[in-house]
């Protein structure tokens, strides 16, 4: 529209009084249109098989505004017969100039509402997926407890007959440790020297299991106390190596664990004994099924967790834990 009002200026030599009400009661109203226009499909998104009626609302709109305007200018300026002339003239091309101006704000507001709506889809969508992803993270992390508390309390019943003395300590230990469990049940992450504490009480009970046939080597790095790893991961592969390595034979053996810090990611090993002549149990194999899908969840990548034998011997479940660099997982 104001181009129409640079013709009437400065091309066929009008007034600028002319000018410039042709210029601002002709974009005013399609200013007005595009408001109307905006604010419509603001509370109605059509679909795609009703576009028809968009382009139906844009063309009304179209004749509105420019039958208003045309109303205006010769009502102001109704002794202007040249003026007159030009703008019955000009009408075609200003109705074609309002419908695609129109067009153009129906379009760009319908991809604007439809960007906001996939935008809105998507969070819910990603919140379904985040409650999902914990829901079920915490459903791995409590059925660890009744496995290990099955475990405890069969020996612990195994006791009573045969130890009473130790059998009383071992309960001591248990309740400190579902204690401890408690206090820790809405905690994702744990720092190193938590969660060894938390280990150190699950190694204080198996010891009472297995009295003198169980001992354990713990070396951890200094600087990977203040690490972060998923709160109660560690007690599965521990438990796992103890059963393992006691399974068939009636020697002591010797559980090694290793914590330490290589290229920011947070390594623990867990080493016990293995005979390949050996047939173990199999079990249900859920603890360590049970880490690599909490892995998955928690970063994606099932390469966390790795098991290998090393001189047909010595079974060795290695741990690793990517830290952020501002050592702050606790989120």
């Amino acid at each position: 529209m104001a181009a129409c009002a640079a013709i009437v200026y400065y091309i066929l030599d009008f007034t600028w009084q002319i000018a410039l009400a042709d210029s601002i009661i002709s974009n005013g109203l399609l200013a007005i249109g595009c408001i109307v226009l905006s604010n419509m499909l603001g509370y109605y998104q059509p679909k795609n098989e009703r576009m028809l009626f968009i382009l139906l609302l844009t063309a009304v709109l179209t004749l509105v505004v420019v039958y208003f305007a045309k109303y205006g200018l010769n009502y102001l300026f109704i002794k202007q017969k040249s003026y007159e002339i030009f703008l019955n003239f000009s009408l075609p091309f200003r109705v074609i100039l309002a419908f695609l101006c129109l067009s153009w704000c129906a379009i760009a507001n319908i991809l604007w509402y439809r960007l906001e709506e996939q935008s809105a889809t998507q969070g819910r969508l990603l919140a379904t997926q985040n409650l999902a992803k914990e829901a079920e993270l915490n459903k791995l992390r409590h059925q660890l407890q009744p496995h290990f508390l099955f475990n405890s309390l069969n020996s612990v019943y195994a006791l009573t007959i045969v130890n009473p003395t130790e059998a009383g300590t071992m309960i001591t230990k248990l309740a400190a440790f579902l204690r401890g469990t408690l206090k820790r049940d809405d905690e994702v992450w744990v720092n190193v020297a938590e969660e060894m504490e938390y280990i150190q009480l699950y190694l204080d009970i198996e010891k009472v299991r297995f009295s003198h046939r169980l001992n354990i080597d713990v070396k951890i790095d200094e600087n990977t106390l203040e690490l972060c790893l998923p709160g109660t991961l560690l007690q599965p592969i521990v438990e796992n190596a103890i059963k393992f390595g006691l399974y068939n034979t009636s020697t002591a053996i010797t559980i090694t664990i290793r914590v330490k810090l290589e290229q920011n990611t947070l390594v623990i090993c867990v080493a016990n004994p293995y005979d390949p002549k050996m047939t173990a149990s199999k079990g249900t194999g859920f603890g360590l099924s049970s880490i690599r899908r909490r892995l998955y969840l928690l970063f994606a990548d099932n390469t966390l967790l790795h098991t290998e034998t090393q001189n047909d011997n010595l079974y060795i479940t290695k741990l690793k834990i990517p830290q952020k660099d501002d050592k702050n997982n606790t989120n």
